[in-house]
């Protein structure tokens, strides 16, 4: 028995973690009761880099906002002095406002009329280099990558003179050189080109000057450069759903309904097509790509859900097209159970690799899913976040709140995942063997506000090989946990797990909550 293996065992003879106690942490632009929520400062993209130690979100407005981690910075000194410091006790992660730049502006598509609006779609980061933070954000048609670096500005103090007094014809600030680097002379003296008699601006007094000193260059201010270093266009002719940077940190891809390029970071005006689905005939077209994403370890290897509710794991190695997947990963539902709303409450909005590499979440409008790779024989557990809302499909087609795209996130650990709902609403399930685990969360400055812990109960398996667990909250059709019924105006779309702790940031409208356990 190896290590790993040892570990496993010794972790399902302990039983699954204990709940987590989730506590409000920060809210960044709060809203005042009955403050109207401006369209553009609604939040429509969020991501953690992976140190953990900044967190992007974008806005409807194009706008991408950056915050940096306080609590480290707080907390630094030397080496010695963090050695002092009691880590059983060490804070939970806390963030302030760092900078803010416009990425995109509304465009107009002359040739297909057609107006580009400049929601940001996605962010992902890039690996930092010198110092320096990078970063992709997209909107519907354009991806841009952007440098954001701290730079020291100079200032020249200590200068040897008072500069308002003059000294002979110049300024002691002022250069008594000229321009022409081939006329220069000995101790400062140059040749006049109306004559050639020697002058010489500036006569050292008799004993020298006792208070001559060299100019000193300080570093007492820094200020935040932005700038856009990349801008990948005209290469979907669809709008983009989803971008993700490769683990080489040389290439990324970008995913629209029918195709998937591969990019070079370094190189804008060309990119390569890996995933083309797009039928000769597009009255045979059946179903689309709603999301891509790298494995987090495998440079070669991706996966890309579509509007069927499968997932599909190919290898770039295979070939320079990807048609045919390495893998697939679908769960087919039974005949007596479909309906008109089948296709649409099965198609996946999001997709998401564990940090590991071994599992996939995923996200549809009911439920969430989490595979494992090495396993395509179904789902491993599913995750009941919408099932009281079955029998109000026909309002939410009508609402078109049935096609609402909500996000899902692994803890660092892989032992939670999360997703959103509505109400504001989101909800943190267990993923160890026999957890019960399923908190529903508000995004407010008390989460855990009256909430009415149902507990999860296991549903049936879908089969003895899957070893599927479903796991729900309430029963009550349209309510969320407090026994009130869902708001679907006020939904929560966007959210983001931190990389090393459990710590959770998610977005409200244009407020973004952070919560800890």
């Amino acid at each position: 028995m190896n290590g790993a293996d040892g570990k496993n065992v010794a972790a399902a003879l302990a039983g699954p973690p204990p709940a987590l106690d989730w506590k409000f942490s920060q809210v960044f632009g709060e809203r005042t009761a009955g403050e109207e929520v401006q369209e553009v400062d609604i939040i429509s993209a969020i991501e953690f880099d992976k140190s953990g130690d900044h967190l992007a979100t974008g806005d409807r407005g194009g706008r991408v906002v950056l915050f940096e981690r306080s609590d480290k910075k707080e907390n630094g000194g030397s080496r010695r002095d963090l050695e002092k410091v009691d880590h059983s006790t060490s804070k939970h992660p806390e963030f302030r406002y760092k900078t803010e730049f416009q990425s995109h502006e509304p465009e107009f598509d002359y040739l297909k009329s057609l107006e580009i609006e400049e929601k940001i779609n996605e962010i992902r980061w890039c690996q930092t280099a010198n110092g320096a933070l990078f970063l992709l954000s997209t909107n519907d048609k354009t991806i841009k990558f952007w440098k954001v670096q701290e730079k020291k500005i100079k200032k020249v103090a200590s200068m040897n003179m008072d500069p308002s007094k003059d000294v002979g014809k110049n300024n002691i600030g002022s250069s008594s050189v000229s321009s022409n680097t081939g006329s220069h002379l000995a101790n400062g003296g140059y040749k006049d080109k109306a004559s050639s008699n020697l002058i010489n601006d500036f006569k050292f007094p008799p004993g020298g000057i006792p208070s001559l000193r060299l100019p000193v260059v300080t570093y007492n201010e820094t200020s935040l450069a932005t700038k856009c270093r990349r801008v990948y266009a005209h290469a979907h002719d669809y709008h983009i759903n989803s971008i993700a940077t490769n683990s080489d940190g040389e290439t990324f891809i970008s995913a629209d309904d029918l195709r998937i390029n591969l990019w070079n970071l370094e190189i804008s005006n060309q990119s390569f097509n890996i995933v083309d689905v797009k039928p000769v005939n597009m009255e045979d077209l059946t179903e689309v790509i709603t999301c891509a994403e790298f494995h987090p370890t495998h440079c070669s290897t991706l996966a890309y859900s579509s509007s069927k509710g499968s997932i599909r794991l190919i290898d770039l190695r295979q070939s320079a097209l990807c048609d045919t997947h390495s893998k697939l990963f679908v769960e087919h539902e039974t005949p007596a159970s479909k309906s008109f709303f089948t296709e649409i409450i099965a198609s996946t909005c999001d997709i998401k690799f564990g940090r590991d590499g071994r599992y996939i979440l995923s996200r549809d409008y009911m439920t969430l899913k989490l595979w494992d790779i090495n396993m395509d024989s179904g789902p491993v557990s599913t995750f009941q976040v919408h099932e009281n809302l079955r029998p109000k499909l026909c309002d939410l087609y009508e609402n078109d709140s049935i096609f609402d795209k909500f996000e899902c996130c692994l803890s660092g650990d892989g032992k939670r995942v999360a997703t959103g709902s509505y109400s504001n609403l989101f909800r943190v399930f267990g993923c160890d063997p026999g957890s019960n685990e399923s908190t529903t969360l508000e995004a407010t400055r008390n989460p855990m506000r009256k909430q009415v812990q149902t507990p999860s109960r296991p549903m049936r398996s879908l089969s003895s090989l899957t070893r599927a667990v479903r796991r729900g909250g309430g029963e009550s059709t349209g309510t969320d946990a407090n026994g009130n019924s869902f708001d679907f105006t006020t939904k929560l779309l966007h959210l983001a797990w931190h990389p090393s702790e459990n710590s959770i940031a998610c977005a409200a409208a244009n407020s973004l909550y952070m919560y800890y356990a």
